[in-house]
């Protein structure tokens, strides 16, 4: 059989658009939100691990957020990458506690936040383009080697133009809602 396989296409796009719901729901949106800390990465014990491998995130009211740090002696660590992250937040570090204070977002960091949100939405089409470019030229070659006739190859290539059309169409959709999330409208 030839190496178009549907279903690991779909996985594959599917793929590129968990990523992009990652991305977006690391962008900030005025509202504390634990999810806004996935991205900080700490270097403790002489590795690079998740700040959720290391401490505990709570959003104990709507503009703050919290950090416990497991072991006291990686709190100025967790302060560090979470200053490092560019995530436009000043940790104040009480013993083990770490508080966060979410500013008020101005217009022009909303604008820079809803352009990278588009940045995320090209990265996650050109990423599902580039499997939907596998997957046509895995048919070309199947039809080439005698696998699968002309009529097959045709009405594959359509599923998997329909496949890529229904997750770009996602893609935006996601960017859409987090934009006017952002944007607060």
């Amino acid at each position: 059989m030839s190496g178009y396989d549907k279903n690991d296409l779909e996985r594959r796009m599917r793929g590129a658009l968990e990523t992009l719901k990652g991305d977006l729901s690391g962008l900030r949106t005025g509202r504390a939100s634990t999810s806004l800390l996935d991205p900080v990465v700490v270097d403790v014990y002489g590795a690079a691990m998740p700040l959720n491998q290391v401490a505990t995130v709570t959003a104990p009211e709507p503009r703050m957020l919290m950090v416990q740090v497991w072991d006291r002696s990686n709190a100025a660590a967790v302060d560090k990458a979470i200053r490092a992250a560019g995530l436009g937040l000043n940790p104040i570090t009480e013993g083990q506690s770490i508080r966060l204070p979410i500013p008020d977002l101005t217009e022009e960091r909303r604008k820079e936040l809803a352009k990278l949100a588009t940045q995320y939405a090209e990265r996650a089409r050109v990423a599902i383009r580039n499997v939907r470019r596998d997957g046509l030229d895995a048919l070309k070659k199947a039809e080439k080697d005698g696998d699968i006739g002309q009529d097959d190859h045709k009405r594959q290539a359509d599923e998997v133009q329909k496949l890529t059309d229904k997750l770009i169409a996602e893609v935006d959709a996601a960017t859409v809602a987090k934009e006017k999330e952002i944007l607060g409208k």
